[in-house]
């Protein structure tokens, strides 16, 4: 089923399976496509966020689960912390998808790594539908959920094209401007591969 996605500026793109069917004003599509479901977010789509740190953060670091909330809090641990939880397969398997789950929840649609060592991280992140791009060389910075947060330029995916994938976030601010000052925590939705992989409730 063909759906419309459009922001709260007009601006919209029509996804078909997993592919951009065209872009363009939701009046436009709406035209073009009048069987179409529409989805209308508040705020502004975007092409979606490429986190720098994926090793770091998938890897690297470990995603309490919410049960674990009292004994090692709620944020990613990371250096001399990691040795609190026992980090055997199942865990680290169920971090790597946690850890990817909260960036899709940043607007992230894709995660720069190194080759990942661990299989049930690779296994855990793919299920999850996270792209990874290949880095060559650890980036700068301080590795965060919010790539606004990670203290070097923030990357975004290619912006969607007729034929492109269907990866783009929606973020609940007026402009660019805004978001760089309000951060990624502002998601309110992210789309990869034409699926709706998170919305805020």
């Amino acid at each position: 089923m063909l759906t419309i996605h459009a922001d709260s500026r007009g601006r919209a793109l029509a996804v078909e399976g997993e592919l951009i069917a065209a872009t363009g004003t939701l009046p436009e599509l709406s035209a073009a496509y009048p069987r179409a479901r529409v989805r209308a977010w508040p705020g502004i789509l975007m092409p979606g966020l490429v986190n720098v740190h994926g090793t770091e953060l998938l890897e690297g670091a470990y995603h309490p689960d919410p049960r674990e909330a009292d004994e090692l809090g709620t944020e990613p641990l990371t250096g001399a912390a990691l040795d609190a939880p026992a980090l055997d397969d199942t865990r680290r398997g169920a971090s790597a998808r946690r850890g990817a789950q909260r960036m899709l929840a940043h607007g992230t649609v894709a995660a720069a790594c190194e080759p990942l060592r661990h299989r049930v991280v690779r296994d855990a992140v793919q299920r999850t539908g996270l792209v990874l791009v290949d880095r060559a060389d650890r980036p700068a910075g301080v590795p965060s959920l919010d790539p606004f947060a990670a203290g070097v330029p923030v990357v975004f995916a290619p912006a969607p094209r007729p034929g492109s994938a269907a990866r783009f976030a929606v973020f609940d601010v007026p402009d660019e401007a805004r978001l760089a000052e309000r951060g990624a925590g502002t998601c309110v939705a992210t789309v990869l591969a034409g699926r709706l992989v998170f919305r805020r409730r």
